[in-house]
């Protein structure tokens, strides 16, 4: 039998209040690596690779994953369900800005593109060349590219010689050495 006067141990006011924030904080943070990693895949993903990825116990992430829908139920983003996988996604009335960033108005067009493709995959190449392959419009071509800075020239008798310049790379986002490297071996076959 316990003594009535065994006093047991309490938490202070203080402490109370600091493991409540700590557990606030946790949560909160843990919310939000399945925010990203939900809006990074930009796919389905299941349970366990949300496991994986956020490193977040399973009873914790089906919560964190129902608050989430509640969250974005409404606005502009969602939470998709399907059976045990979930995907960060626009709302379906924002689907056809999807469709025009997706098959819109690209800076060139489809001409422009299949002109400095060709530029990029024979390079160095002679403009008149170019001009041979693509015809007249080919000039209005180079020149736009010349104007970006994404075709450097080079005066060789009566024509220019085109390559690629650095800006291209950057623009497209490409590493030099890779497209340097298929451009050798492309001139072997």
């Amino acid at each position: 039998m316990e003594n009535a006067n065994t006093q047991h141990p309490t938490i202070s006011e203080t402490t109370a209040l600091e493991i409540e924030t700590e557990f606030e904080t946790n949560e909160t943070q843990a919310q939000e690596k399945v925010e990203a990693a939900l809006f990074i895949a930009g796919r389905f993903l299941t349970l366990q690779e949300l496991i994986m990825l956020t490193d977040i116990n399973p009873i914790m992430l089906k919560s964190i994953l129902h608050n989430l829908e509640k969250k974005y139920s409404h606005g502009t983003l969602r939470i998709i369900r399907r059976d045990e996988s979930y995907k960060m996604d626009i709302a379906e009335k924002y689907h056809y800005l999807i469709n025009k960033l997706a098959t819109g108005s690209t800076e060139f067009t489809k001409a422009e593109q299949e002109t400095l493709a060709i530029i990029a995959y024979k390079q160095p190449i002679k403009q008149s060349v170019v001009i041979k392959i693509r015809g007249n419009k080919s000039y209005e071509h180079i020149k736009k590219f010349r104007q970006l800075g994404l075709v450097m020239t080079k005066r060789e008798g009566h024509t220019l010689t085109l390559s690629l310049s650095e800006e291209f790379y950057e623009y497209f986002n490409v590493t030099k050495s890779n497209s340097q490297q298929q451009n050798k071996e492309n001139q072997i076959k």
